[in-house]
């Protein structure tokens, strides 16, 4: 079924955001499972669960699981056990759950996301016996400084108990990831938290998380008669500017680029993927990811489950503006997509993505995350720091790539990267079996022109999308602009050649924030670099680039 989700004037680029029912059934969806909703055996200060207040105490059950199964089909789905924490729904009840999962055929990966307080070798055990290919994720915030918002409602640290559950994983032989929330606790230490996590042997995934909670200007509230140390402490770092757990996009930028450095310089890439930093490589090196804000499978392919029978989109939005239906009334997919279809807070969202189809790096940042630029433009009128970071870690990335022995060039701010993929298409044999067969069948044309004459998918200037038409399609004629149609007519008609349409057009005016063409074109202090990827990255070869050093110690002015 064609989407409605767009319109000519509200048009989403492909690249950042592709509806449930623009995709077949091959394409997979991720469910979030909160197992016991806000439960937990812990108290994080800047936990966003406990902020929706979602309630406790039921539980998600294997009935659930098949309601899933009737409501996708065929669709492959992606699991995630999620709280609160997963583990204090008991042994007993994640036996069922996993037998379940396990006996569900489209159920192709199941992840366990704890802060590992729990975890112990009876777990271990039920995990090997009801779903041995079970994924674990770990929470922990880095070094133990790091983890110093991670307490118990006892406002004691809960650092001792992931070290202890790290320990055990590697005793056992079993690998996990790792979550780590960026806060000033870790600020300026890239290199001593990369250098500690990576020191446990267990771990093989490192997936850094920003605490962009500056909205957040008031405490939880006690929910009974007393209130907890824990709620307390809270209590003292929310101030009306916001908590002193978050950071802004900047400072996270920076912490990711120096984090990156260190993941190539002490070669951790053998061993742990690092995220965002391995998404946003795999974008720049015209590849595909599973991360979706790096990726077009964004919140219309991601669901949340709570134990009261609620069903919605990303658990990273609000609730319970995020709410599609109860799962119980969902007959199928299509029950599904229309819930999205006439969703307030997915409509804002999508609107958000539409600067996107103008922005140079939106075939590597993919949009970014919805849930994030919708709570920044709902609290400061503006996206555009969330925007102004993406295309930092970008810039840094690539630099990183072409220079990995010159880490300080990723922190210059006058050498942007731009994009250089040359035209692709997907199927230039039913292209070409298209254009010599005038009874073949045709896709409709999207066909937009801008202001400058541009014809492609967007309607907007500068290299986009566009269909690949041929002589025979209803809309040939329309898709070839006006000054180059003689020539193209006479290739094709007289000489009956093949060409395909033009999606770039004729030169426009530079956008305000046009990358330019290299660093030397921009940077007065470049230096040419002999790119050099780290052994066993062989997709890591990018083209030769030239690289900015840091200002000297005696410079009064940083890079702008």
């Amino acid at each position: 079924m064609t989407s409605t989700l767009t319109s000519p004037t509200t048009t989403v680029g492909a690249e950042v955001w592709r509806p449930l029912e623009d995709t077949d059934h091959t394409a997979a969806v991720s469910v979030v499972l909160k197992l016991r909703g806000e439960t937990c055996d812990i108290d994080c200060l800047y936990c966003f669960e406990k902020r929706k207040l979602a309630p406790g105490g039921a539980q998600i059950t294997p009935e659930h699981i098949r309601r899933l199964g009737a409501i996708f089909g065929e669709r492959p789905l992606a699991i995630e056990l999620h709280g609160g924490d997963p583990l204090t729904i008991g042994k007993p009840a994640m036996a069922d759950l996993l037998d379940e999962l396990a006996a569900q055929h489209t159920v192709h990966q199941v992840h366990l996301q704890t802060n590992g307080v729990r975890l112990d070798a009876e777990w271990l055990d039920l995990f090997d016996a009801h779903y041995p290919s079970l994924h674990i994720g770990i929470s922990m915030d880095g070094d133990e400084q790091g983890n110093s918002w991670r307490v118990g409602y006892d406002a004691q640290p809960i650092y001792p108990h992931i070290v202890n559950a790290l320990n055990l994983l590697a005793e056992r032989e079993r690998t996990c990831g790792i979550v780590t929330v960026v806060t000033p606790a870790v600020l300026g230490r890239a290199r001593e938290v990369i250098d500690h996590i990576a020191a446990f042997s267990a771990v093989r995934a490192l997936h850094l998380l920003p605490a962009f909670d500056t909205s957040v200007t008031r405490p939880l509230k006690a929910t009974g008669r007393r209130t907890s140390p824990s709620r307390r402490l809270q209590a003292q770092a929310v101030g009306t500017d916001g908590p002193a757990w978050a950071i802004t996009p900047a400072q996270y930028a920076e912490f990711v680029l120096d984090a990156a450095a260190r993941w190539i310089a002490a070669g951790y890439f053998h061993r742990i993927k690092l995220d965002p930093a391995v998404a946003t490589i795999r974008r720049l090196k015209g590849l595909g990811t599973a991360h979706c804000h790096f990726a077009a499978h964004k919140c219309s392919h991601v669901f949340t489950a709570y134990p009261d029978g609620r069903f919605g989109s990303c658990d990273e939005l609000p609730w319970p503006q995020a709410l599609l239906m109860p799962l119980a009334t969902a007959r199928g997919e299509a029950d599904i997509t229309a819930a999205q279809h006439t969703n307030p807070l997915l409509a804002a969202g999508r609107q958000l993505m539409t600067k996107c189809s103008s922005c140079p790096y939106r075939t590597v940042c993919g949009g970014g995350c919805t849930a994030t630029r919708w709570r920044m433009h709902q609290a400061t009128g503006s996206d555009d720091a969330y925007c102004d970071h993406r295309a930092r870690l970008i810039d840094g990335m690539a630099h990183l790539l072409a220079a990995p022995d010159h880490p300080a060039g990723a922190h210059c701010r006058r050498a942007h990267w731009r994009p250089t993929v040359p035209n692709t298409m997907a199927d230039i044999d039913a292209f070409l079996a298209r254009w010599d067969d005038p009874a073949a069948p045709r896709s409709p044309a999207r066909l937009h022109v801008s202001d400058h004459g541009n014809i492609n998918a967007v309607g907007l200037p500068g290299m986009h999308e566009a269909d690949d038409l041929d002589p025979h399609h209803p809309r040939w004629r329309e898709g070839i602009e006006d000054r180059v149609w003689p020539l193209v007519d006479t290739i094709t008609r007289s000489w009956h050649a093949v060409t395909y349409d033009s999606c770039q057009g004729p030169p426009t005016p530079a956008p305000a924030r046009t990358p330019p063409s290299s660093a030397s074109a921009c940077c007065p202090a470049t230096a040419p670099s002999t790119p050099r990827s780290p052994p066993g990255c062989a997709t890591w070869s990018p083209p030769p680039t030239a690289t900015c050093p840091q200002p000297s110690p005696r410079s009064s002015r940083a890079p702008t």
